[in-house]
């Protein structure tokens, strides 16, 4: 499982870019693919992006060339669209009313309808992205008044979509009626910065406003800040895998503490599915706070029974099987004199594909674990998510094919157990209905349309699938 996209905005700042770079550092998390970032100075704009990490696409130099009070920034991991240099965001649009920057964190369920749509009106898309779409839907009206008419524009997006846009002297940060992809504000001095998650703004300790909410549109000009919201009100559908997984701990998601809920997840499963053991361990990093929920509420002593090679990137190398061998190893590698002849609680966050823990198992077994028990702080996953998390298909998943007996043969361990979907919604402090739980559930709160193919972006018209 792999994560997604992170945004950020900042306005009314001399050193916009750096803190749009720092800010980026702070999400880097979210998309370990490529990274961009867009400024405005008032009369030119600047730009500079690339394939790779943060700290590797921006030196000194370049952000020193990123001049201006205004600038858009984002880290992505492609949901939608092939990983090539014309898709890394934000996506620059130059023309004759000005210029519009988009960074994008979610995906489109309508993109197919919507693509098909202004191709067939004349437009000429040049990628593969959703996060395009929006660009021709602004300009198709050759008007100025992007105020009137963002928020019927907005509206006829489907699916999931945090968006922050740099238009001409403004920044418009947009947030879908459902509220799947978290967006937050905060304050710098005189100026503002919005991003996709608080961590970025303590990084450029900037004081916490508020979230965007579901359905709304604020601007941040000269003249501060003004909030349009859509007359359309749906139900709320905060992605709960963010409180799971992305997010970072450090991080207030939907105004909660993320670390505070990882927690509670481990108190409620530990609660649901006691075990007989000598200690708990966490599977850095994602299940280290759900594990100490775990130990504390079973009053198991927690220890650290992997260490996490903090140097390994996603370009690893494994040009032989040899090597391949070692990769568990070579990213958690286990230690021999705290595990030898224990039973042990191993807390993952999640199973997607069971391959991994798989491996985690093996490792165990050979640093002389006596008994191992997996415990899930989540349901398990039985449907793919359209909403911008990368398991697209059914077939991708373990548990949509597999029973929890024959899951836990394959990963090898003596005992597996997930936390309940009720268990799980009831660690969130908030309202069980605010979450979207479709990837353990398969009831998803939009209509889903059929994707493109892998080839070509096939001329289909949107077909609803599931409308749940």
């Amino acid at each position: 499982m792999k994560e997604y996209c992170g945004v950020v905005g900042v306005y009314g700042h001399k050193n916009a870019s750096q803190l749009a770079y720092l800010a980026l550092y702070a999400l880097q998390h979210r998309g370990e693919e490529s990274t961009g970032i867009v400024s405005f100075d008032g009369k030119k704009v600047f730009q500079h992006k690339g394939m790779g990490l943060v700290g590797d696409i921006f030196k000194e130099a370049d952000l020193k060339r990123l001049k201006g009070h205004m600038a858009v920034g984002h880290v992505r991991y492609s949901t939608t669209g092939s990983s090539t240099i014309k898709n890394v965001q934000p996506l620059l649009i130059n023309h004759k009313k000005g210029f519009i920057a988009v960074a994008h964190n979610g995906n489109l369920t309508n993109s197919v309808e919507l693509r098909n749509e202004l191709e067939d009106a004349g437009s000429i898309l040049q990628t593969t992205m959703d996060s395009e779409l929006i660009v021709h839907l602004l300009v198709r009206d050759h008007k100025n008044n992007y105020r009137g008419k963002i928020v019927p524009i907005v509206e006829r997006l489907e699916g999931a979509y945090s968006f922050v846009l740099a238009i001409n002297d403004a920044i418009y940060a947009i947030r879908d009626p459902h509220g799947f992809r978290p967006l937050c504000i905060g304050k710098l001095g005189d100026g503002y910065i919005v991003a996709s998650e608080t961590c970025a703004l303590d990084m450029v300790q900037a004081e916490y406003v508020r979230d965007v909410e579901p359905g709304e549109t604020v601007i941040i000009d000269k003249t501060g800040l003004t909030s349009v919201k859509s007359p359309v009100i749906k139900n709320h559908a905060f992605c709960i895998f963010e409180n799971i997984y992305f997010a970072r701990p450090d991080s207030n998601i939907f105004t909660k503490s993320v670390y505070l809920t990882r927690k509670n997840l481990g108190r409620a499963l530990a609660k649901e599915h006691p075990v007989d053991a000598d200690i708990v361990m966490p599977i850095p990093d994602s299940g280290t706070y759900a594990a100490l929920g775990y130990a504390e509420e079973s009053k198991i002593p927690l220890e650290i029974g992997f260490v996490r090679n903090h140097y390994i990137g996603r370009t690893f190398i494994q040009p032989s099987q040899l090597i391949r061998d070692f990769k568990v190893k070579v990213k958690l590698n286990p230690i021999r004199d705290v595990l030898n002849g224990r039973r042990a609680v191993i807390v993952e966050d999640s199973i997607v594909r069971g391959t991994t823990s798989r491996g985690r198992v093996r490792a165990l077994r050979q640093a002389g674990v006596k008994e191992i028990h997996m415990r899930v702080s989540c349901p398990p996953l039985i449907s793919p998510c359209f909403y911008g998390i990368d398991f697209p298909t059914k077939k991708e998943l373990v548990a949509a094919n597999h029973s929890i007996e024959e899951i836990r043969q394959f990963i090898g361990v003596d005992s597996l157990k997930y936390l309940s979907l009720e268990g799980m919604l009831n660690s969130m402090m908030l309202p069980k209905d605010e979450f979207c739980t479709a990837c353990f559930t398969g009831n998803y709160p939009t209509t889903i349309c059929k994707p493109p193919s892998k080839k070509a972006l096939e001329r289909t018209r949107c077909v609803g699938l599931t409308n749940k």
